[in-house]
């Protein structure tokens, strides 16, 4: 019996509007004709998508065509273009809105709960609370960094799963204030979450995690922070330079958005003389406190 090894691949291509067609084409005979030819690969088709990403004003010109043709020495197929892919769990939209991602997030989380809330008195606080933990907590902590800067309304949503499954576990009712509920269950709020998630990152290239701060460097430089007090130069820590960006999805970018996280940080977080694990433990008492 064979062995049968799946490759995944995600292969980026930019081009302007008047070349998108052209360049969907030369993007497939590349990968089909010389790449895939001269490795002995074979592309299924099936499982192959092509997503443009663009803004809501650029996408009705790069969809102009529905299907992009494939055609090798042996046979010929044709790949979708879609408006949404799965990438890791996380569903990507030609806008990066995230609001398919929300909205599946959500969908799969009150289903989990529906399921939970028949079997609650059967269950202890601390099952409930662990079975929440797998099916619910997960979910919204899961990749939570590429919601960075989109609208409020969806981790409102997410907050309000949040919100349902912190009263599933504490037995709270439906009008009860949730804000004690989650401080008791020691969870924070979904945009907190997001904004810690950041932080650890960014520390943990600091302290630890060399292929990642291999990665950081290419993005984000690290500098010390120095103002001017009464003439007298003070350091404020350390701090990631956060170049500028001139659109709102610039402004969502991990370049731009994890170094403004980092800043914000008291100058006391921001050295190295503090651990990551005591840099993680400090950093969710101050979240807290906010």
């Amino acid at each position: 019996m064979g062995t049968h090894m799946r490759t995944i691949h995600k292969i980026y291509i930019s081009a302007p509007v008047v070349e998108s067609q052209q360049a969907a084409v030369r993007l497939a005979e590349c990968i089909v004709d010389r790449w895939m030819g001269q490795n002995g690969l074979k592309l299924n088709a099936e499982k192959t998508q092509l997503m443009w990403l663009g803004s809501r004003h650029q996408l009705p010109n790069y969809l102009t065509i529905s299907q992009l043709p494939l055609s090798t020495t042996t046979s010929s197929s044709t790949v979708d273009i879609v408006s949404t892919a799965n990438d890791l769990g996380v569903i990507l939209d030609s806008q990066l809105t995230m609001t398919t991602h929300v909205s599946s997030v959500c969908r799969a989380g009150f289903f989990q709960l529906r399921q939970l809330r028949s079997v609650r008195r059967s269950l202890t606080t601390e099952a409930t609370r662990a079975l929440v933990q797998a099916f619910i907590s997960c979910r919204l902590d899961y990749c939570n960094s590429v919601l960075a800067g989109v609208p409020g309304v969806y981790l409102q949503r997410l907050q309000s799963l949040q919100n349902a499954a912190a009263r599933l576990v504490s037995g709270a009712r439906r009008h009860d204030h949730i804000t004690p509920v989650l401080v008791s269950l020691h969870w924070l709020p979904v945009r907190q979450q997001k904004s810690s998630t950041r932080r650890r990152c960014l520390c943990g290239s600091v302290y630890t995690m060399q292929p990642l701060a291999t990665w950081l460097t290419c993005v984000c430089r690290l500098t010390p922070c120095v103002v001017a007090s009464n003439c007298v130069p003070r350091r404020l820590g350390l701090c990631w330079f956060r170049p500028r960006a001139r659109t709102a999805i610039g402004q969502r970018s991990f370049a731009v958005n994890g170094p403004r996280t980092w800043n914000s940080l008291p100058a006391d977080f921001r050295t190295l003389d503090t651990t990551l694990c005591s840099f993680k433990r400090h950093l969710k008492a101050h979240l807290f406190q906010q």
